[in-house]
């Protein structure tokens, strides 16, 4: 197995489930510009009126957030909220996302965490149609843009198509182009995003507090004959990856509504 990537985590969420809300508010607050940058946060004795919790509470939740890097704590100056760090990202049009995938595996690097072969979940197999003893291939992999992690990603292959290729060829290599090589056509796929906590083991490989939130989506491929390619499990950091889609409003009278707009070009590069 792969040696694990050394990678810096954040402080941790602070001690105690007050604290830790009041760390998650404000953390949230910030991010979302209530507080902009340089402004001065309310005093601890107002923060604690009016979130209802102790001083020591907001103490703690305001400690965390300076060790983040996210405000400035200077005795008789108040607390002031810092600009971020410049990080990389990463953008994908949701509507255009199956060529996108080709296109981020080529400018961004990967590194394999495990790789092996067995039985898949439960939910997985089920999703991908499999027999109860098909076997499939599972790998974890950590996405990195200019060096930092910003992806954590398990893939399921059937056996059969997961022969094709090398555990050496699977860190180097993009998993569509594999797929592709080992003669499947890819024709629709299933997917699905939704919000989830950092595990500690996902957490430590992308430099997270445990229990930082994370973008989570969830795909499965088929080829032309509606068989399950590959299931994927990806989870992104919010802070380095984004989904977009651009919305047009179409039709007329009561059933105007909106509809997605498909980004052309992406679309070509998919055909």
């Amino acid at each position: 197995m792969p040696d694990r990537p050394s990678v810096k985590t954040q402080s941790g969420l602070p001690e105690g489930g007050k604290a830790r809300r009041v760390y998650l508010q404000l953390h949230d607050e910030i991010a979302r510009g209530v507080y902009p940058v340089g402004d001065i946060l309310p005093g601890e004795q107002k923060l604690a009126a009016a979130l209802n919790v102790s001083r020591v509470t907001v103490r703690r939740a305001l400690d965390a957030l300076d060790a983040d890097g996210l405000i400035e704590r200077r005795a008789g100056a108040g607390t002031r909220v810092r600009a971020s760090t410049a990080t990389p990202s990463m953008a994908a049009d949701f509507t255009t996302l199956m060529p996108q995938v080709v296109e981020m595996g080529q400018t961004t690097t990967a590194r394999l965490l495990s790789f092996s072969y067995g039985l898949p979940p439960t939910g997985v197999a089920a999703a991908m149609k499999l027999g109860s003893q098909a076997r499939v291939q599972t790998a974890v992999r950590l996405r990195l843009v200019e060096g930092q992690a910003f992806s954590h990603l398990t893939t399921y292959v059937p056996e059969a198509i997961a022969e094709n290729y090398t555990e050496a060829e699977l860190a180097t290599t993009p998993l569509f182009r594999l797929l592709e090589r080992s003669g499947v056509e890819v024709e629709t796929a299933d997917q699905s995003v939704s919000a989830t906590l950092a595990s500690p083991d996902v957490a430590e490989v992308l430099g997270l507090s445990v229990g930082a939130p994370l973008l989570s989506l969830n795909r499965v491929v088929r080829d032309v004959d509606g068989r399950g390619v590959e299931y994927l499990a990806a989870l992104y950091r919010p802070d380095m990856f984004k989904l977009e889609m651009m919305l047009s409003r179409v039709g007329a009278g009561e059933g105007r509504h909106w509809e997605p707009v498909v980004n052309k070009a992406m679309q070509e590069a998919a055909e």
